[in-house]
């Protein structure tokens, strides 16, 4: 039996039929960029110029599904994860034809820019930020005095019945390694596998630690003196945030307005809001020049531990099975 986690097959279908009843009798003129709820940075998609319009629906599954919406909806842009955006059939999608952009990233943006196509594939995402995946800690400064000790702290009996998870098997298969054995202790520590309501737990002090995208926890730290969030020295998943061109669409992606995303002013307040787009490093340090030591590092760490960082590119379906079977095998044990 397929775990539903590791699937989005079920999702998409019903995000389709949820999307179009959504999108249905929108008539609205001029292009749009659709987007998850709370995925896109408001400092940004506030100044979107006309006539452009921003479009926000309740989840990925239903931007997923835009493309194809009745009523008049022009959908010209689409902000998808890289999990979801490898999810829409190439032939719905179009290159960016903006080379000028594109040069402006770091060498690290160019394969998912591909959505992990052969290195001669035009771009078909603009990879506007990008996070790895954390260890947030909610008023637990023993554990903070033993960040060495990586991913391996979520495995500390103080800790069991107080993690929340990602949703995504494949991103709790990565923290482990692919370790059997640590899966299966990691899995029995888990209150829950749920990402998008983690903070909301962690808040509630209905759990003390959680695993989240860097970019959900930055704002909380500014504010909140009792959160501390790690990222481990041996690396972690990284989840990024991307624009995608429907084929469907005619309309000019507003270049002006993308590039506003990596340029000052706004690149200082899209970091402290927790979006960090793949530049050179040296600008991203110029950036972050009057921010908090224990904020930069995050935003901005040590070359040699990002590098360690990696994206999860789409499986064959043979390694999808396998990792479906070792998923499986480290199920805790219901009584």
């Amino acid at each position: 039996m397929v775990d539903p986690l590791l699937s989005r097959r079920g999702v998409l279908r019903l995000g389709a039929a949820t999307g179009l009843t959504a999108l249905a009798g929108c008539s609205r003129q001029g292009p749009q960029l659709v987007a998850s709820r709370g995925d896109l940075p408001t400092t940004w998609s506030a100044s979107l110029p006309g006539p452009w319009q921003l479009r926000l629906l309740d989840s990925p599954s239903l931007v997923v599904a835009a493309p194809e919406g009745a009523g008049g909806a022009r959908s010209a842009l689409l902000q998808l994860s890289d999990g979801w955006a490898v999810t829409v059939p190439a032939d719905r999608l179009q290159p960016f034809a903006q080379p000028s952009l594109f040069s402006r990233l770091s060498p690290m943006a160019a394969p998912v820019s591909r959505l992990f196509q052969s290195p001669a594939s035009p771009p078909l995402a603009f990879p506007f930020s990008y996070a790895p995946w954390v260890l947030l800690l909610r008023s637990r400064p023993d554990l903070v005095e033993r960040r060495q000790e990586g991913w391996n702290l979520l495995l500390d009996p103080s800790l069991t019945g107080r993690v929340v998870l990602p949703s995504s098997p494949r991103v709790v298969i990565a923290l482990c390694q692919g370790d059997e054995e640590r899966l299966g202790q990691l899995r029995r520590q888990a209150l829950a596998h749920d990402d998008r309501n983690a903070l909301n737990l962690v808040l509630a002090r209905d759990a003390d630690a959680a695993v989240l995208p860097r970019s959900r926890v930055i704002p909380l730290l500014r504010r909140d003196a009792r959160l501390r969030a790690l990222l481990p020295e041996s690396g972690s998943p990284l989840s990024w945030n991307l624009l995608l061109r429907p084929a469907s669409t005619r309309a000019t992606p507003p270049l002006d307005w993308l590039e506003e995303a990596l340029m000052p002013p706004l690149l200082a307040r899209l970091l402290a809001a927790g979006f960090v787009p793949p530049l050179p490093r040296d600008q991203l340090q110029r950036a972050l020049g009057g921010f908090p030591d224990r904020l930069a590092d995050l935003l901005l760490p040590p070359q040699a531990v990002l590098d360690r960082c990696f994206s999860l590119e789409p499986l064959a379906a043979r390694e999808q099975r396998r990792l479906q079977e070792l998923w499986d095998a480290a199920a805790p044990n219901v009584a």
